[in-house]
């Protein structure tokens, strides 16, 4: 006889609202959003609707079609993983153009504030 340990439930709950929340905040609670999920993923309108109400998360196929299309669901599922700083490193160069131009936007600002 096998004992079950931990609370599988539970984690499944968690990942299904990490999920959930990530993609209300990337794409909002519209139709849109749904189909817009329906294409990212080629899953069905049902499952979508499930994802986005936090009563399942995207499992493997699916899940690997959403964070190609969503770096806020990548990032839900790296924190969850307990691991939140694989996401950095990938993230680098373009926090570095961001920086960049942001930059070029304080020098054309002091430029045009001494003329």
């Amino acid at each position: 006889m096998f004992m079950k340990t931990g609370n599988s439930f539970l984690a499944q709950k968690q990942y299904a609202a990490g999920i959930s929340r990530a993609l209300h905040l990337e794409l909002g609670d519209t139709h849109q959003a749904t189909k817009t999920l329906m294409r990212w993923t080629n899953a069905n309108e049902r499952t979508v609707k499930n994802w986005m109400a936090g009563n399942s998360g995207p499992r493997g196929v699916h899940l690997v079609a959403l964070v190609k299309h969503s770096d806020l669901a990548l990032a839900a599922f790296l924190g969850m993983a307990g691991r939140p700083l694989a996401l950095t490193a990938s993230e680098l160069p373009l926090l570095r153009q961001k920086l960049q131009m942001a930059i070029e936007g304080i020098d054309s600002c002091l430029t045009n504030r001494d003329l």
